[in-house]
């Protein structure tokens, strides 16, 4: 009776628990992770000559607007003239420098072919969200599995990819530099240390005087 017992008390808690929906997640780890994805936007512009034209710089710099080009963007260059890249590289290094970024060594892999006479602009923006958040595809009552509700680190998780400037920081982060100065690292230890306690000169008096109507 008592094999039996444990075994349909087995069965109701397996019952119960495939009722509440979802994978089971016993850990601390959440299952709703931020997901990058990147898309690439390309403008093609004329380049007959060493330097890009005004009337092409224009069409670059309202396009670059158009975009609201920022922090995180890439931009790249795909040129397949060998002649005269380097000065037209130039003029749009020169209108991205307005927003504050560097242009790409290497541009990515884009659809279709550069036409002769033509270059290519790219620009890669990335995107961090945590899909199918919220989530309560499990319950939070009847877990009899010690799982973690499916809506569980949504909300970290969802915060963290909208606050993140450079979305591609969660897939590699930013590497340090290895020849750093020890001095930086140090001045705000020495700076608290020679700093004089505040209780060395005792409590000062204040004079209160009270006056009555």
């Amino acid at each position: 009776m008592r094999i039996i017992a444990t075994s349909a008390l087995l069965a109701v808690a397996s019952t119960l628990a495939a009722c509440a929906g979802g994978p089971s997640n016993p850990g601390l780890t959440s299952l709703n992770q931020p997901v990058v994805s990147r898309t690439d936007y390309v403008f093609d512009v004329a380049a007959n000559g060493d330097t890009l034209s005004y009337s092409e710089q224009a069409r670059v710099a309202d396009w670059f607007e158009a975009l609201e080009l920022g922090y995180g963007d890439r931009i790249s260059i795909d040129d397949p003239s060998p002649y005269g890249t380097a000065g037209r590289r130039d003029s749009v290094a020169e209108i991205a420098g307005r927003y504050g970024l560097l242009l790409a060594s290497q541009a990515p892999v884009t659809a279709g072919q550069v036409a002769p006479g033509h270059m290519r602009i790219v620009v890669s923006r990335t995107q961090a969200e945590v899909p199918n958040c919220p989530n309560w595809d499990r319950g939070s009552t009847f877990n009899y599995s010690g799982s973690a509700t499916s809506n569980y680190g949504c909300s970290t998780n969802s915060n963290v990819a909208a606050m993140v400037a450079n979305p591609e920081d969660l897939i590699r982060g930013q590497s340090g530099d290895s020849s750093g100065d020890p001095r930086t690292t140090s001045r705000a230890i020495g700076t608290y240390r020679e700093a004089t306690p505040t209780g060395t000169e005792g409590l000062q008096n204040e004079a209160t005087s009270g006056g009555g109507n």
